[in-house]
C-alpha cells in the first residue's frame, strides 16, 4: 500500500494498531487503520439430470482450463446474488439455488470460496463472455486433469461423492 485511501496521504507505516494483535497500515497523517482482508469467490455448481455445468475459461489465470462458475463478489452483493450474476457472465444460465454446498479456504493467498448448488431452469445455458465453451459432465467425462482451480476440484469430487452416496451435505475445505 504506497497511499492512504481516506486521506491521500504517503505516510503508512506498518505496525500493530493499539488494541490490535495484527500488523496494519496505519496513516500517520489522519490515523486511519487499513485492514486488507480475503477476498470472498462466490460461485455455484449448476446441476441438470445428474451433470454438472462447467465452464472453459477465456481469462487468465488459467485460461482454457475448466471451473465451477465463479468469481469475486462485489460490494454490496449477497453471496447468493454473486454466485447468480457470475452463473449468468460465464455460462448464460439461471438456477434455482438449492443450497450451500462448500466452503473452501485459500489462506496463503487470502481467498475464501462460497459455492452453491443449484438446479439449472430448463436445462438451458450458453456460453458467456468469460468462457470459451460450457458443457454439461457427467462423473467419469469430467476432465479432470484440465480443472483450473483446487476449490472447483473439491467442489466436484464432494458433489459426486455425495451422488453416489445419496445424500447432501455441507463440505469444508483449505488448500
Amino acid at each position: 500500500m504506497n497511499f492512504c485511501s481516506h486521506c491521500g496521504s504517503d505516510q503508512l507505516d506498518l505496525r500493530i494498531p493499539e488494541g490490535d494483535n495484527r500488523e496494519r497500515f496505519v496513516c500517520s497523517a489522519c490515523g486511519t487503520i487499513h485492514y486488507l482482508n480475503p477476498k470472498i469467490v462466490a460461485g455455484c455448481l449448476p446441476v441438470w439430470e445428474g451433470k454438472v455445468l462447467l465452464c472453459r475459461r477465456a481469462i487468465e489465470p488459467r485460461r482454457g482450463y475448466w471451473n465451477v462458475p465463479s468469481g469475486y463478489l462485489e460490494n454490496g452483493e449477497s453471496v447468493e446474488a454473486g454466485a447468480l450474476r457470475e452463473l449468468w457472465e460465464e455460462a448464460e444460465a439461471r438456477v434455482a439455488l438449492s443450497g450451500l454446498h462448500a466452503i473452501y479456504s485459500i489462506p496463503h493467498i487470502n481467498q475464501v470460496y462460497i459455492h452453491f448448488l443449484g438446479e439449472l431452469l430448463d436445462g438451458a445455458f450458453g456460453v458467456g463472455e468469460e468462457s470459451l465453451e460450457t458443457r454439461l459432465f457427467a462423473e467419469e467425462e469430467v476432465p479432470w486433469t484440465q480443472i483450473a482451480f483446487t476449490s472447483s476440484t473439491f467442489t466436484l469430487e464432494r458433489f459426486f461423492a455425495d451422488q453416489r452416496a445419496g445424500r447432501r451435505r455441507f463440505h469444508l475445505g483449505s488448500f
